[in-house]
């Protein structure tokens, strides 16, 4: 399922109705999921059923009355990680998680998903308030805090993994958390957002068309006072930054892009220059600021002639890399969900792959990844069925268009061409968005 993001927040610069009609139109899978009656409410000192998603009340202080959704895998690890996911304008915490995969990332690896969900008519967080924009001021971000606060008290989590990812009216909420609270976050990840304080407002609107329309444009000094000024007398270590972008955007607009970079590697004290770009997938830019690996400071995925609509299934399993929450000692999902069968056909310098992916599972996958690491010395000059990155070593193979959806007891067949060093076998274990196969 593909989550969408078109603000229509409310105020006197609201778009006309037929264009909130066209931008809402996307979002009726996921708006779907709010018809469901929600589970029942936890009391606060209780832990949650595991394995559903549960309402809780009472959490704590909540002056916006913000609902709070928490999701706790079966096989939570102890002291677990927490992972706050706030969803789109006209969206709800219920929508965010039957419209992305955190969820059964969470039963994957053990940590603990809170779903925010506004109340207010226009379905949007508070990103542009005074209050929103100063630690403890009030609004949206004391609630979301309080949320976490509960987890942590409830679970024993870890309070030094704690992290937000948001989309669209999410990820300008995560810019704000970060920059609030950057003692309680470690990291975040904001897709189709804008920068820290660029929506801000004094006169109670919600939009700014400035910022919206990517005409705000600052110094990086600038934009990271505006952080520096949310909580003031902090001095301690700031939160890692993902960044994602669709060149296309015509909500709220590519600019805001390059004005995130700007701050948040001023925030972080890095150069602004990168230090690696490359492309993990076909028409992607990503570009690494103050480091070179997976856990960069501020790491940046430009989505070349992509809308405002950008999040798509498989976005989630980068993110939890670039949180750190992929590897340690997670719990290991169980083998079977799927199977591969590799056949190689192979000469003095160079080789093909077959490769026959098989759904075991009982439901649909709809949109796959499938990962694997290729045996020294290999490397992969050209593909098919996929897109493959990077060519050597740890490989992504990323669905093609065309072969996304696997019923179950169905199969797909990918291939790829690839150089090698004298050692021409088949890599030996394979995941399935993050699921290990049966190898047969």
């Amino acid at each position: 399922m593909r989550p969408t993001a078109a603000d229509t927040l409310k105020s006197s610069r609201k778009p006309p109705r037929s264009v909130l009609v066209t931008l809402f139109g996307a979002l009726v899978p996921l708006l779907a999921a709010l018809t469901l009656l929600a589970p029942p409410a936890a009391a606060r000192t209780e832990a949650v059923p595991t394995a559903t998603l549960t309402e809780v009340t009472g959490f704590g202080a909540n002056p916006s009355n913000l609902q709070m959704y928490v999701y706790v895998p079966a096989a939570v690890t102890a002291h677990p990680a927490v992972v706050v996911a706030v969803h789109y304008c006209g969206g709800s915490g219920p929508a965010m998680y039957s419209g992305s995969e955190y969820a059964s990332l969470a039963d994957q690896l053990g940590f603990i998903v809170v779903y925010p969900s506004v109340t207010r008519a226009s379905r949007c967080f508070d990103v542009s308030s005074p209050q929103a924009l100063h630690r403890d001021g009030g609004s949206d971000p004391v609630g979301i805090k309080s949320m976490v606060d509960w987890v942590t008290a409830t679970y024993s989590a870890d309070t030094s993994r704690v992290f937000a990812l948001g989309i669209s009216s999410g990820a300008m909420m995560t810019n704000v958390l970060l920059g609030d609270y950057p003692d309680v976050f470690a990291a975040g990840a904001a897709f189709a957002g804008v920068p820290f304080g660029c929506f801000a407002t004094t006169d109670g609107s919600e939009w700014n068309t400035a910022c919206a329309n990517g005409t705000v444009i600052q110094t990086p000094q600038q934009w990271g006072d505006l952080v520096r000024g949310a909580d003031p007398g902090y001095t301690g270590p700031r939160p890692r930054m993902q960044l994602w972008h669709g060149t296309a955007d015509d909500t709220l607009r590519y600019p805001n892009f390059g004005e995130e970079i700007k701050q948040w590697t001023n925030v972080l004290g890095v150069s602004q220059t990168p230090a690696t770009t490359d492309s993990p997938a076909t028409g992607w830019t990503r570009t690494r600021y103050g480091a070179t690996g997976d856990q960069a400071p501020v790491e940046a995925i430009s989505l070349q002639g992509v809308t405002h609509n950008l999040y798509t299934y498989g976005m989630g399993a980068r993110v939890l890399t670039f949180f750190g929450l992929d590897s340690g000692s997670a719990p290991q999902p169980p083998a079977g969900a799927c199977k591969v069968t590799v056949t190689i056909s192979a000469w003095n310098t160079g080789l093909t792959a077959s490769v026959t992916l098989t759904n075991t599972g009982t439901s649909t996958v709809n949109g796959w990844q499938l990962g694997f690491t290729l045996p020294a010395g290999q490397a992969i000059t050209n593909g098919w069925g996929a897109t493959y990155a990077p060519a050597s070593g740890t490989v992504t193979a990323t669905n093609a268009s065309y072969d996304g959806t696997i019923a179950p007891n169905a199969s797909v067949t990918i291939g790829y061409q690839a150089n090698h060093a004298g050692n021409s076998a088949a890599p030996t274990a394979y995941t399935l968005n993050g699921t290990v196969c049966t190898v047969g």
